[in-house]
């Protein structure tokens, strides 16, 4: 069979918009190459098994995608024109389309097929799969999309959001992943999807089906649409996004505290130490001389062997002083006040039980009252506009 298009196919061709113009070296578009590899799969597939492509549930997906290919090249008049040369076993007359897809590409037809295109590796045909996503999966996050409709009243509620991104950039609220069940109430926030979510109303209480506490909730995003989830629906939607978040509440408790909230995370404690230790560096300054650390455990605990770590200068140490701590990263908070008090950081070198030499780094030549203010100025936010001065043993500004 003669496998050239005339040129009167050409001319029909043109007239469909389908462009078949080769270039410099008599080859073939890229776009009609592509459509006549992707017929030449299909033919494959009923050469090896005798048949054309079925999309029933059931059979293999790269079976179903070939038969939805199949059913949108009949569908368009230009796609067989251009076929027809190559249709040696007869499949675009021989055939009758049951759908209509349109013009779909590969990435529509695998989507209406319930796999993620992403799933197919660049520059490879359809049956390089990396992944496969469930069209389960699929279908929930269309649902999800489909429930939501647009806030009416947006007006209303943007100024809110406005005001919880300004706390969260203040530090006022933060972002916080869920343990447990996320607790929803009328009034909080959300991320969801990459979205704030607002509870703006809790409807009347009922027993689902199962037996389980439930209520209609109003919940309004901040790209100005809205959903009327039940309260369990979003607590799996929030547990089921990765990067699902609590916003804290502004009410939530100062991050050092004496009596934490309810809904408080307890992060640790900052405690302030004084060594008891006869070396003559510690005995010159030792009104002045602290270590600052922060730990999730008990501060007696942690010390309880001082005499026996390197850390602790070998010997007994006082507590002068402890901060309890909420909502807020240990570490990264640790880093913030041995850097704050960087320039004051004692230099000594002292030998461990096996005589290796040790260079602790967590005490300072700072007095009570420039630590008691540079945990204020975390609290209140400002710390990074001061900087430790020794000469003048304070906090300045920068």
């Amino acid at each position: 069979m003669d496998n050239k298009l005339t040129s009167d196919d050409d001319d029909l061709l043109a007239a469909l918009g389908v462009d078949v113009e080769a270039d410099a070296g008599g080859r073939r578009s890229t776009g009609v190459e592509r459509l006549i590899a992707g017929f030449r799969e299909i033919e494959s597939f009923v050469d090896r098994n005798g048949r054309p492509p079925s999309r029933e549930p059931g059979h293999d997906i790269f079976e179903r995608m070939y038969a939805v290919r199949l059913a949108s090249l009949l569908r368009q008049d230009d796609c067989r024109v251009v076929l027809k040369p190559f249709d040696r076993l007869g499949l675009l007359s021989g055939a009758t389309a049951t759908i209509d897809p349109g013009t779909l590409d590969d990435d529509d037809l695998l989507a209406e097929l319930g796999v993620d295109a992403d799933a197919i590796a660049p520059d490879e045909d359809i049956t390089a799969l990396r992944h496969v996503r469930p069209a389960a999966d699929k279908k929930a996050a269309a649902e999800e999309v489909a429930n939501r409709r647009k806030c009416e009243d947006f007006e209303t509620f943007r100024p809110l959001f406005e005001q919880v991104q300004a706390e969260i950039d203040a530090g006022i609220r933060s972002t916080r992943i869920f343990e447990g069940n996320p607790e929803i109430a009328e009034g909080r926030y959300f991320v969801l999807f990459g979205q704030k979510a607002y509870v703006a109303t809790v409807g009347e209480p009922f027993k689902n089906d199962h037996g389980y506490t439930d209520a209609r909730l109003r919940v309004i995003f901040d790209n100005g649409t809205e959903s009327n989830y039940l309260m369990r629906s979003l607590q799996r939607a929030l547990q089921k996004d990765e990067l699902g978040r609590r916003i804290t509440e502004p009410s939530a408790g100062p991050l050092f505290a004496d009596e934490s909230e309810p809904e408080d995370l307890e992060s640790g404690t900052v405690y302030v130490l004084r060594s008891q230790s006869d070396h003559v560096m510690v005995t010159a300054n030792r009104e002045i001389l602290h270590k600052i650390g922060v730990t999730g455990g008990s501060v007696e605990r942690r010390v309880a062997n001082a005499k026996l770590d390197p850390t602790f200068l070998l010997a007994d140490v006082e507590v002068v002083a402890t901060y309890r701590l909420f909502n807020i990263n240990r570490t990264k908070l640790e880093n913030i006040i041995h850097r704050v008090f960087g320039p004051a950081r004692l230099d000594i070198t002292i030998k461990d039980r096996f005589d290796n030499p040790v260079v602790p780094r967590e005490w300072f030549l700072v007095p009570l009252q420039a630590i008691d203010e540079a945990i204020d100025r975390i609290k209140d936010g400002t710390i990074g506009e001061y900087v430790y001065e020794p000469a003048q043993a304070r906090l300045v500004e920068k």
